[in-house]
This record gives C-alpha cells, structure tokens and sequence, in this order.
C-alpha cells in the first residue's frame, strides 16, 4: 500500500494521464484533437478505481463497487501492455500491483483497504452491506470465510495451470500461452532493470517488483509445489461445500434464497464467486465440483453468475479471454500504429473478427 492514505494527487506533477481525464488530454499527455470549450474542474467526490480486468484483486474490488451500486470511473491499466510498469503508475502506488482507488484525497492500494473502505463510507438505505454489523452472528462467519478465501494462492494457481497444462481439464487459455508467458516473464525481468536504470529515484519499488518477480517464477513453474497447493484447495472446498450444506439444513423449509454465510448475499460470497469463475476459467471445474463431488458448490456457482454484478463484471466465462485481447490490441495499435492505412485496416480487422468471435461464442454457449 503507499505510504500514505491522504494524499492530494490532483496538486501533483505525477498525476496519471494513461485515460482521459477532464482536462482535455488525451491518454499519452497530448492535447486532443478536438480541445474542450471549457476545462471542467476535478470532482474530488468522484470514485476512481486503476485497475486491470483480469486482475483477480482488481475484480473482487468491482465486484463489491457493483453489488452495492456506486458510481465508479473506472480505468484499465493494462498488465500485458505492461501499463503497470511505467513510471506515472509506479509513483502512484509505489510499486505495488493493480488495484488502485482514489476517493478525494485518499490513495488506498491494497484490495482489501479498499474494500473495507467502501463498507465503511458507502453505507444507507440504497447501498447494500456486504460485510454484517459486529454485533450480528454472521459477522464472524463472513469474515472466516473471507480471510479464509482470500488467502488462498490465486497468483500461483493462475501462472501454473497456464505454465503447466497438463494439470488442467478443459482450460479455456490456449495452448501458445504456455510459451507466451514463459517469454513475458523473461521479458519483465528485463525491462524492469533498464526502467530502473532510467528513473533511479524510483529504485527500490522496481527492484522490490523485480525480486518478486523472480520468486514468482520460480514457485509457479514447479509441478510439486503446484500439486501440493492444489491438493490443499480441495480441502477448503471439502469445507466449502459442508458450510453450504449447514445452511441448508439450518433454513430448512424457509423459502430464501441461501448463500455461504446465511440469506443475506455477503463479501464471503463475492470471494468465492470470484474464485470459482477463475478454477473455471484455468480448467479446473471439472476436477472441483462438475464431477459431482460438491453438489453444493456446483448449485451455488450457477446461482451467482446469475447476478447482475458478476454478469457485468466477469461477463460470460467463455467470452473471457476475447474480452482480455481485443482491448489491449486496440490499445497497441493506437499507441504506436505503423501507419495511418495500416493501422486503420488492423483496427477494423479486429472488430470484425471480435463481433463475429463473440456471436459465435454467444450462440454456442448462451
């Protein structure tokens, strides 16, 4: 997290310029071709949250601004453009990763600060609570399964179902990310020196990313450590899914509608949303809960991706990967076009090719 929560970022020379604000720039720090008639003033009440759209920090954070129905201006840093590493985002998180969140003054970096301060200063008639008042039984339950969930290895499970295939079933990344992020990784580690080299005042949060980096790589890349985790996976989800059967047996014959923690939809249940979508996404459903093994889990996954905060956020779970690659080669081709023909004829061959990916995958699976 930065070293401080209250900070004024709109009196800063490091203030982001990566989307558009409202003073007429336009994302690289140029003046926009068509100038505003009047710059507006910077609304310091407005919600902003820097984040990447398959972060599974950053969609939990979106998860929660959904589900309790606030206003957010939201902005995609992009982590395979490497948008993460230039030096406006670097000073204004200090090195840490996607999300960030800023409210007035306020800079928060760890997703679970942010979280906890949405709960604490959204609240009413009209926001929904996500985490229940101290004095209610199911506070402490809520707050079990969400540490519980949290602590899980989600970084791991993600780089080495991607690294190593052969572990998954029915993984809905293709088979040339193996060898891709095997490069990106190398890449990073590259860039991260020569960026060090270039801003030395920022030396120590590049070379603490850079540490982190490598010790990432090489914990994921191993098969052991990866089985070992993976079996304890399955053991919080043996726990998983008996929680899901006690609420079944303690609201028998009630008609609601029952979640994790009781019938009331809560932080624990976006915790363990976010996660399934994700086991899903690596390939690993089958292996979990679609074999028949956890009944209960399987019913709770189909329930929630029902809900309008998880359709809007993580959208359908076979359209994921389209949704992560078509931005970010638009993003590319803008930042640096080989020409103005060029550019224009690769822009609108991925459209195409996006709109009829997308009616294809909706028409198969929806």
């Amino acid at each position: 997290m930065a070293s401080s929560n209250h900070v004024t970022p709109t009196n800063c020379s490091w203030w982001p310029i990566s989307a558009m604000d409202e003073d007429g720039k336009s994302t690289d720090g140029e003046e926009s071709e068509e100038p505003a008639a009047e710059p507006k003033p910077f609304n310091k009440e407005r919600l902003v949250l820097y984040h990447w759209t398959q972060s599974f920090a950053s969609q939990k954070v979106r998860l929660v601004i959904n589900e309790k129905g606030l206003v957010c201006d939201e902005r995609d840093v992009s982590l395979p453009l490497q948008e993460h590493k230039e030096p406006w985002f670097m000073r204004l998180n200090l090195g840490e990763e996607v999300p960030v969140f800023l409210h007035g003054d306020t800079i928060i970096s760890d997703y679970n600060q942010i979280i906890d301060y949405l709960e604490k200063n959204f609240v009413g008639d009209t926001v929904a609570p996500l985490i229940p008042d101290p004095d209610s039984p199911v506070h402490e339950r809520v707050q079990q399964y969400r540490h519980l969930l949290d602590g899980l290895p989600m970084d791991a499970y993600t780089h080495g179902c991607i690294l190593h295939p052969e572990l998954t079933t029915d993984s809905m990344i293709p088979k040339y990310a193996t060898a891709e992020i095997r490069r990106h990784l190398a890449n990073a580690a590259t860039e991260l020196m020569k960026l060090d080299h270039e801003e030395p005042q920022l030396t120590e949060p590049y070379l603490s990313k850079q540490k982190k980096l490598m010790a990432k790589i090489l914990d994921h890349d191993n098969v052991t450590y990866l089985k070992k985790i993976l079996g304890e996976l399955a053991m919080v989800l043996d726990q998983v899914e008996a929680e899901l059967e006690k609420r079944k047996i303690e609201y028998q014959g009630q008609k609601c509608e029952l979640w994790l923690c009781g019938p009331e939809f809560t932080l624990a249940d976006i915790c363990l949303g976010a996660l399934l979508h994700r086991l899903k996404f690596l390939g690993l459903s089958k292996k979990y809960w679609e074999d028949g093994s956890r009944p209960n889990l399987q019913s709770f996954f189909v329930r929630v991706q029902k809900r309008y905060a998880f359709r809007k956020v993580l959208g359908d779970i076979h359209t994921t990967l389209l949704s992560a690659v078509l931005p970010n080669a638009f993003r590319l081709v803008k930042k640096k076009p080989p020409s103005f023909f060029g550019a224009s004829f690769l822009m609108g061959s991925l459209g195409g090719m996006g709109y009829f990916a997308y009616w294809f995958l909706k028409k198969k699976y929806m």
